[in-house]
């Protein structure tokens, strides 16, 4: 059967019309399934046969076509039931011939109550008796599983079958990053008398899968895989089920499972016999415990897991071909744990046992009072029998949740067993032990394997050419590939790797590549962070993107360590200039074209042809592919490597470069989007507060004695811009002065003195147990030096940022009133250097408070007088004023847009400020300040203004466009004004359009440049419309000394700045002057004709 498409919104290889590159690849990351195959979405009717998939993919399907109700507990970022949550949404019917229930649950304390009261509920379809229930989890949910899941293992025999897929995944605290927890879950597994069966690798995870489920009938029992590399890895299942394959497989061996010579039998045997069943009837030799190895081995090493198992078979193998007398039992069935069966497996000439057994966190590993579950067992079971006489020794080789095995680890958890070296040197070898074990590797079998990495920025145009290469290699029916692609969002700003493996063989590798053919590295900062060459082998091929770069710079600009390895390993490096080509710098989405030709030509250049077929078939555009491929040899180079980079001086102390990543998470972080979409869940309570403020004591509430000069003014209007729909809310809010006062001038800001929430003021004060009355000493928000006399109340409403973020010093701060001594420790260390990766994804990521600090470290309890203490007080925001008094005496209006995010945690969050004002109606009082702002006019009103606003950018603009139209009105002459402005989408942004149209045909405006980037296929940014005009800016700017503004994020100054040093240029060069256009930039800002003000 052949391998299933994969098609990109119906896109194949026969359209004739392709969309351009942009539409296709940012489609591919915004339907992104991060546990799909190559990150795609695919249905359970395409797993049949050979097919691509994930192992956490088959898992839910096993799940879906067997259970009647599938219960989930997964982590947004962690998305494991991201296909059976699709798949109900299609309302697409399991085995069983309708449609499973389907149940995401939050993981919290009391979470599978839910569970535990459907399966016993007087309610419940008795006819579904014994059809399985699943739940899917990750391992760290299994801790507030634990008291449901007790109930059910006593109840169990009133219950419906009920199997658990748990991954083995895991948030560690400290290292931030993912680790593959199995501690949990064995020992959740074993104190509450469950099964347990383990994944090896993804091949086998339907089948395993298929087992726990028969398993289920027995007792419940849990299904656990690794979640990190297995569950995520995409390969090539040739032998898959579909939902009916898989319902005949149950029924066929369930019955097997209820002989009645079973019926007194022990769980042991029931177990034993399911696994026989399971094998007869898939053809299949799986065993409760599995041997590798030597034949007469003096060593052998117990492991559980599935990267243990994987790597350590392969490890066991090649050096038993060695030489080296050594042997490996992998652990399939951990719970029961069959001693007969165990004990049948061990070859009678061992000496000696390691039990490579996990334990929570470094400080158990190096506890010589904590043993690993599996020690116990294993020493247990040899202690107690005496098929194996005298009894070997058995070693507890201990390892925490954070290690990452590799080959040489492996190996070396094997030498910890024997003092003597484990492989025999020659006689006359130099080479030391520890060089020997890395040279062992060789001896692993992987000449049938194609090896590739991808080094990758997230932000890289081409980020996701490795995944949509691997799904084009996939094609090939020939070939199995496997692609595992993994995230670290801390390092900088997020990087990914991608390990891509080909082969006409099966491919089980579940660790990361060690040598690699060919290394693509998409960004030349990358060598700083990593090196990448440590997973290159001998005499392999590295691809680095460096635009710009010539030959006689590598010298200088690559590291002294990298360009060292590259000698040492005979390596060949071919440059990939990207800015050699012009369509990229329009248009940076083909770089992903030019970097997977490239890829092709450097790594597979006999297939170049066939994989640029591959890949139009997926929706590339062949037109942009031959464009790429011919650019290839103006922008493609191979560096010939002096010999003197082989004798290279490093420095005495080098930094020690990572050679992997740190995994932190499945996907990369979203940073497209600096102002999330709102998602206002409770808004009822604002509402009821807002339209009964008596009932519910709602008052307008006027800040006293500020450091700063303060109004009182009104709230006159409050209109959206945007509509409804839009994801994006900008609005438009003005108030009225009144006699309050206030004046302003042209470009200035008004600081807005925000309040808190009342409702998680509220919720604060509750569960802090505060009286809202009491009266308290606390800082002025805007001098701490200025103390005020307020409420509890009134300071957390006005003054005290608790929902703000905490700096460094506030978790030092807070540990001196730990009374949890591991509370103090934790709290210490985010306070310090040691914490510094947890403390940025605490800040960066889960964007937490000072509330929800002070809530997660309960022994940490100051007073609220110690609370003021340490927490910042709150701070005024300041806007661009977007209106001219001379026009609007008694008003002042802002454009403002709300910044709102959903955490990990999917809880809603809001810029203080934005959440604030968007709350206010027609006549609430609000407390502001002036600020003022260099954006300054010009002194002649005959200077020519030169605006470029992007989203609220345009506030100030609209006010300097109000003033030239007063200047008119007076009978004053006027300069021009060009006004460009840059948004996503015309329909949806374009802000106060009716007003600068109208001021167009006033003669007011006189160039209006809208660049709405999202609105056709190809990108239009603010810089392109400047470009077009750019004879106008020459006049404008250079002729007539107008001034520039620009207003609005950072990103653009860099572009915007080189069309006005192209102005600059191309002026001179008509007038026959020779002029550097960055010093007369510089000479501009001086003169206040060049203004930025960016954020």
């Amino acid at each position: 059967m052949p391998v299933q498409e994969f098609v990109v919104d119906g896109l194949t290889g026969d359209d004739k019309t392709k969309p351009r590159p942009e539409d296709i690849y940012e489609r591919l990351r915004r339907e992104r399934v991060i546990c799909g195959p190559f990150e795609q979405s695919i249905g359970p009717t395409a797993i049949t046969g050979p097919s691509y998939v994930t192992a956490q993919v088959v898992v839910q399907q096993v799940a879906y076509a067997l259970s009647s109700w599938i219960w989930t507990f997964s982590s947004e970022s962690f998305d494991l039931d991201q296909m059976v949550k699709s798949w109900k949404g299609e309302m697409i019917n399991n085995a069983y011939g309708y449609q499973p229930r389907v149940e995401p649950m939050q993981i919290r304390h009391g979470a599978g109550s839910a569970t535990l009261g459907c399966i016993f509920s007087p309610d419940f379809d008795f006819r579904k008796r014994h059809v399985p229930q699943s739940i899917l989890a990750s391992a760290s949910a299994l801790t507030f599983l634990r008291p449901s899941l007790e109930q059910l293992s006593l109840l169990n025999r009133v219950a419906s079958p009920c199997v658990l897929h748990i991954a083995a995944v895991d948030y560690a605290p400290v290292s931030s990053k993912l680790v593959a927890d199995y501690i949990t879950a064995t020992t959740v597994a074993d104190e509450l008398g469950f099964g347990m069966v383990a994944t090896f690798s993804g091949h086998e995870s339907q089948h395993m899968a298929l087992f726990a489920t028969l398993l289920a009938s027995l007792v419940p029992t849990v299904h656990i895989y690794d979640g990190i590399h297995v569950a995520r890895e995409t390969m090539r299942l040739v032998d898959s089920w579909d939902f009916n394959g898989l319902h005949n497989a149950y029924t066929a061996i369930l019955p097997a499972m209820s002989d009645p010579d079973l019926k007194k039998a022990t769980l042991d045997s029931k177990v034993v016999r399911a696994l026989d069943a399971l094998n007869e009837e898939l053809g299949t030799v799986y065993k409760p415990f599995e041997y590798f190895g030597h034949q007469e081995p003096d060593l052998v090493l117990v492991v559980f897991g599935s990267v243990e198992a994987t790597l350590g078979s392969e490890v066991a193998s090649a050096l038993s071909t060695r030489g080296a007398k050594v042997g490996l039992i992998a652990v399939r069935v951990y719970r029961p744990f069959i001693e007969s069966e165990f004990l049948a497996t061990i070859p009678k000439s061992v000496k000696a046992f390691g039990v490579l057994g996990q334990v929570h966190d470094s400080n158990s590993a190096s506890d010589p009072n904590v043993r690993s579950n599996l020690y116990n067992d294993v020493a247990a079971t040899l202690l107690m029998s005496d098929h194996v006489v005298p009894v070997p020794e058995v070693i507890d080789i201990k390892y925490p949740r954070e290690e990452v095995w590799t080959p040489v680890s492996i190996a070396a958890a094997f030498q910890l067993l024997s003092p003597n070296p484990i492989l025999h040197l020659p006689r006359d070898s130099s080479t030391s032990q520890e060089n020997h074990l890395q040279l062992f590797q060789q001896s692993i079998d992987i000449s049938h394997i194609q090896h590739f990495i991808f080094w990758e920025l997230d932000d890289s145009p081409a980020a996701d050419a490795s995944t949509i290469l691997g799904q084009a290699l996939a094609k090939d029916s020939s070939h199995h590939i496997a692609l595992n692609k993994k995230y670290d969002n801390l390092t900088e700003g997020g990087v990914s790797r991608t390990d891509i493996r080909r082969s006409k063989k099966t491919i089980k590798g579940n660790h990361s590549i060690d040598t690699a053919d060919l290394i693509v590295v998409s960004d030349q900062s990358l060598l700083k962070h990593y090196d990448v060459l440590n997973s290159l082998k001998s005499g392999g091929r590295i691809l680095l993107k460096y635009p710009g770069v010539k030959d006689d710079e590598l010298e200088g600009k690559l590291p002294v360590n990298f360009r060292r390895a590259v000698a040492a390993k005979g390596a060949e490096l071919f440059i990939l200039d990207t800015a050699a080509v012009e369509e990229i710098i329009t248009e940076p989405a083909s770089e992903i074209y030019l970097l997977q030709v490239a890829f092709l030509r450097v790594g597979l250049s006999t297939l170049e042809k066939i994989a640029l077929e591959k890949l139009a078939n997926i929706g590339a555009s062949t037109v942009s592919l031959e464009k790429a491929a011919k650019s290839l040899d103006h922008t493609l180079r191979e560096i010939e490597i002096p010999k003197e980079w082989t004798s290279l001086e490093t420095d005495a102390d080098p930094l020690r470069l990572a050679t992997d990543i740190s995994i932190n998470s499945y996907i990369a972080y979203d940073k497209s989007e600096h102002e999330p979409p709102t998602y206002l869940r409770d808004w009822r309570t604002a509402a009821k507060g807002l339209a009964f403020k008596e009932a519910y004591g709602t008052k307008p509430l006027v800040r006293p004695d500020i450091a700063v000069k303060t109004y009182r003014v009104r709230v006159k209007e409050n209109r959206r811009l945007t509509p409804m729909t839009y994801e994006r809310n900008i609005f438009h809010i003005e108030f009225d002065l009144g006699d309050s006062g206030l004046t302003y001038d042209i470009g200035e800001a008004l600081g807005v003195h925000a309040q808190n929430d009342k409702t998680e003021v509220m919720e604060f004060m509750k569960f802090y147990k505060l009286d809202p009355e009491e009266v308290v000493e606390v800082p002025s928000r805007e001098d701490a030096n200025v103390l005020e006399n307020r409420t509890v109340f009134q300071s957390l409403m006005q003054n005290i940022d608790i929902f703000g973020r905490p700096p460094k010093r506030f978790y030092e701060a807070l540990a001196e009133f730990a009374d949890n001594p591991k509370e103090e420790k934790e709290l210490r260390a985010l306070g310090g250097s040691e914490g510094a990766v947890e403390f940025k994804r605490r800040a960066e990521v889960d964007t937490v408070t000072y509330a929800d600090i002070l809530l997660e470290f309960p022994s940490a309890h100051p007073s609220f007088h110690d609370i003021v203490r340490i927490v910042a007080p709150m701070k005024r925001r300041e806007y661009s004023i977007a209106s001219c008094q001379k026009v609007t005496p008694t008003s002042v209006a802002l454009m403002i847009v709300v910044v709102g995010w959903v955490d990990p945690r999917k809880r809603d969050r809001w810029g203080q400020a934005t959440r604030y004002l968007n709350s206010l109606r027609i006549g609430d009082e609000v407390v502001v300040s002036v600020k003022p702002s260099v954006m300054k006019l010009p002194p002649q009103s005959t200077q020519p203004l030169i605006m470029a606003g992007l989203g609220t950018g345009l506030a100030p603009f609209r006010a300097f466009v109000q003033h030239r139209a007063w200047e008119r009105q007076q009978g004053k002459e006027i300069g021009s004004v060009l006004l460009y402005m840059g948004s996503r989408h015309q329909r949806e942004e374009y802000c106060y359009g009716e007003e600068w149209e109208a001021y167009q045909d006033a003669g007011i405006i006189t160039l209006l440049g809208r660049a709405f980037s999202r609105d056709q296929p190809q990108k239009i940014y603010i810089q392109d419309r400047m470009r077009e005009t750019m004879n106008d800016i020459i006049r404008a700017y250079i002729k007539e000394d107008g001034a520039f503004y620009l207003c609005g994020p950072t990103w653009p100054v860099p572009d915007v700045t080189n069309v006005l040093e192209e102005a600059i240029g191309r002026d001179a060069r008509s007038v026959g002057k020779k002029v550097d256009p960055r010093k007369e930039i510089d000479k501009l800002k001086d003169l206040s004709r060049y203004v930025l003000e960016v954020y």
